[in-house]
């Protein structure tokens, strides 16, 4: 390697431990994001002294406390052959992982009750309680010691028997009795998996990533962020709906009222032709009848006679 070659890798190399620990000194609000810290620390710790298929635990600072870390390293060829047992993870024969050169380091995580509400804001869980702490799984591509390189994650695939994560020694957060836990999956792209357990407090899964015991909880549901533009977008929407309604409201009601004037109108008028007519009789007003009144009737009478006097004696 030429010098500018080995300046251009210091540069590189001091670029990335003070992103490191920028991305450290800050409030870690993602999941992705813990799993790389949690993958540094790993790799950090990894020397000579790792024997292959011994399950080493792994030292985080202060500000990662409550989280369990273990790691163990296999040959590709030796888990496929035989499988492997990680804490609460059980991975069956016929495990491969891919893409595989040599060796993996399989990393087990612990989240414990603070750091698993993270996946609280990072996943929708609405109408469910996360009662368990999530558990993760994550392969990485091994290198030499001392080997200065990114490690490149790879994935874990179960073979015929799928892989068994084991929540009977994990404490749950909510013991409430009658109600079953659902297992839950977390995929990397912010979907959520869920379905039944196998047996009692046992999940199965047909890869790597992260995984929890929920039940449900519909008068409690679990908090969601909303974003800032949204909430402005549902305001302006609301007001412009409500705007519309009442100026609906308003026309409805000038129009009501404009009927209601030109039907008290015609009724005047109306009145006002069939009333009495008025004349001056002199300087007098009087009022004066229509013409229909009924016309006299003359009554005739039949004359008769007086009866004749009797004669005189």
């Amino acid at each position: 390697m030429g010098f500018p070659s080995s300046i251009t890798l210091m540069i590189f190399l001091s670029l990335a431990s003070l992103q490191a620990l920028n991305v450290e000194s800050q409030v870690i609000k993602s999941a992705r994001l813990l799993d790389l810290v949690i993958r540094d620390y790993t790799f950090r710790s990894y020397n000579k002294n790792f024997r292959t298929g011994k399950l080493h635990r792994i030292n985080l600072p202060a500000n990662l406390s409550g989280i369990q870390v273990d790691t163990i390293r296999f040959r590709c060829g030796s888990l496929h052959r035989y499988g492997a047992k990680i804490k609460e993870f059980h991975l069956d024969i016929g495990t491969y992982v891919h893409p595989c050169t040599k060796r993996v380091m399989l990393v087990r995580q612990n989240l414990g009750s603070n750091w698993s509400s993270l996946y609280y804001d990072n996943y929708e869980l609405s109408g469910y309680q996360l009662i368990s702490p999530v558990l993760g799984l994550l392969a990485y591509n091994v290198g030499r010691t001392g080997n200065t390189t990114i490690p490149s994650e790879l994935g874990i695939q179960a073979g015929k028997k799928p892989i068994t994560i084991d929540f009977s020694s994990t404490t749950l957060l909510n013991t409430n009795s009658g109600i079953i836990p659902l297992c839950a999956s977390f995929d990397q792209d912010g979907k959520v998996t869920l379905s039944n357990q196998a047996r009692h407090r046992v999940c199965v899964a047909k890869r790597d990533g992260h995984f929890g015991l929920v039940v449900e909880s519909p008068l409690m549901p679990l908090r969601r962020k909303v974003s800032k533009w949204k909430i402005a977008i549902g305001s302006s929407i609301g007001a412009a709906l409500g705007a519309f309604l009442l100026s609906l409201l308003m026309i409805a009601m000038l129009v009501n009222a404009k009927k209601k004037a030109r039907m008290e109108e015609l009724e005047r008028m109306a009145y006002e032709e069939e009333a009495l007519q008025v004349s001056m009789v002199g300087h007098v007003r009087a009022v004066t009848a229509s013409g229909t009144r009924t016309s006299p009737i003359i009554e005739h009478y039949e004359y008769r006679h007086p009866p004749p006097h009797p004669p005189a004696n």
